[in-house]
């Protein structure tokens, strides 16, 4: 190994992915034994590759060092490119890749709460708009409720309020007087909508309910807030249907699963395994949780991806949901479900694909995807350098007409920008 100079960091990160994901397929299997020899395996390649990147780190202290030594004169940085490697200090190369980038400015008001700069917000767009076409394909229909829900409703469910209790904020004034009732502003929508759901849905004929909304959340996270992962405030869509019978309540659960799955991997290039939820991890209130998770080979974790619902009858029989059958005859609680993809997917994005240079984005998620620099010696003529404008203007605009988007650049320091979220 000490011969090596990456240190075989990248087959011990491609040994950890493999380890991560034998480990999930053992508990999916409920296999003891297999998990036992999984857990083990994962342990032992996180270990030797925690001992690489030590020494990794240690190498490279000291060969700086010793070019130190040797050179006197060494050309000072700049300080605009990245200052932290991904393999040695993952959460300072993280932060300055982010912020480098332009992907998110810090909010120095509300600690745990981020501005999306233009470059995040426009791939947000992205995700938005194709999920939204292939729901809509599905025929759930868009719509959009209150942020704020009632302490009564909220509490209604105590599986679900127990859940979020610790995360839900609190309005108790208005301006200087108190509220007679404290309102919460939304953790998640089941409280908020399913009341309403009780006027809507009265017959048979009422059934499905399919419903989708773009919103942005408030959950008050205490633990170590990172970007994107995890904040106090976030951008999120929720969907929330109710249905006839269990099968088709299954099958939604499983389409929109499968969805979550495409964004990832056709949209962002991000492998996910597909899975279901152990009970002390379901949804609070819920009946069972399904989700798709991504794995981040460079600290050999895995991260939450999105989540799909089936929360049965609870919510129902809590809000008084019913619906007449077919026969006229009895009244039936619908099956529901809820579901959420968030802005998390931006860092999933960035912990995977990012690297030394910057922010690595895949084309049809990337806001430019081309661009074009031309460069004029100072000894060239005012012709030689329209001539250079004018191919560079004809070279845009048959790959704009193409569907690629583009950028012309003319400084060096716009185009160290582009470099970093290339």
């Amino acid at each position: 190994m000490a011969n090596n100079d990456n240190f075989n960091i990248d087959e011990l990160t491609a040994a950890v992915t493999r380890c991560g994901i034998a480990l999930k397929e053992a508990n999916a299997a409920k296999d003891p034994e297999a998990v036992k020899l999984a857990k083990e395996s994962f342990d032992v390649a996180k270990s030797e590759l925690k001992k690489a990147q030590k020494a990794a780190k240690a190498a490279k202290k000291k060969n700086k060092k010793k070019s130190a030594s040797g050179k006197g004169s060494k050309k000072k940085s700049t300080g605009l490119g990245l200052q932290c490697k991904k393999s040695e200090d993952f959460s300072g190369w993280y932060s300055d890749v982010i912020t480098k980038a332009e992907m998110i400015e810090y909010y120095p008001a509300v600690s745990g709460c981020y501005i999306l700069r233009p470059w995040s917000f426009q791939i947000w767009e992205f995700i938005k708009d194709f999920f939204s076409d292939e729901i809509k394909k599905s025929g759930v229909e868009p719509c959009y409720f209150p942020i704020f829900v009632s302490k009564s409703a909220l509490e209604a469910e105590e599986d679900h309020v127990d859940g979020f209790a610790a995360e839900v904020a609190w309005v108790t004034k208005s301006g200087q007087s108190d509220l007679a009732e404290p309102v919460a502003i939304r953790p998640t929508s089941e409280t908020i909508m399913y009341p309403i759901f009780h006027k809507w849905i009265r017959s048979h004929r009422d059934l499905p309910l399919r419903l989708n909304q773009w919103t942005n959340v408030v959950r008050w996270e205490f633990k170590n807030p990172t970007p994107f992962i995890r904040t106090r405030e976030f951008l999120w869509q929720e969907g929330h249907s109710a249905f006839a019978t269990q099968e088709e309540a299954d099958d939604e659960v499983l389409e929109i699963l499968d969805l979550y799955a495409r964004v990832y991997e056709e949209l962002m290039a991000v492998p996910v395994i597909k899975g279901r939820k152990s009970e002390k991890e379901r949804f609070p209130g819920g009946f069972y949780t399904t989700t798709v998770e991504a794995f981040i080979p460079s600290v050999g974790r895995a991260v939450q991806g999105a989540t799909s619902h089936c929360l049965g009858k609870n919510f129902g029989k809590i809000f008084n949901i019913a619906y007449e059958t077919e026969d006229g005859k009895n009244k039936e609680i619908p099956v529901q479900n809820s579901w959420g993809l968030t802005t998390r997917t931006l860092g999933v994005l960035t912990m995977v694909h990012g690297d030394d240079n910057g922010l690595v984005l895949p084309p049809r998620v990337a806001p430019l995807q081309v661009v074009i620099v031309y460069i004029a010696k100072a000894v060239d003529s005012d012709e030689a350098v329209e001539a250079m404008s004018n191919k560079a203007d004809a070279i845009a605009k048959a790959l704009k007409d193409a569907g690629v988007s583009i950028s012309r650049l003319f400084s060096a320091q716009k185009y160290l920008r582009y470099v970093l979220q290339k």
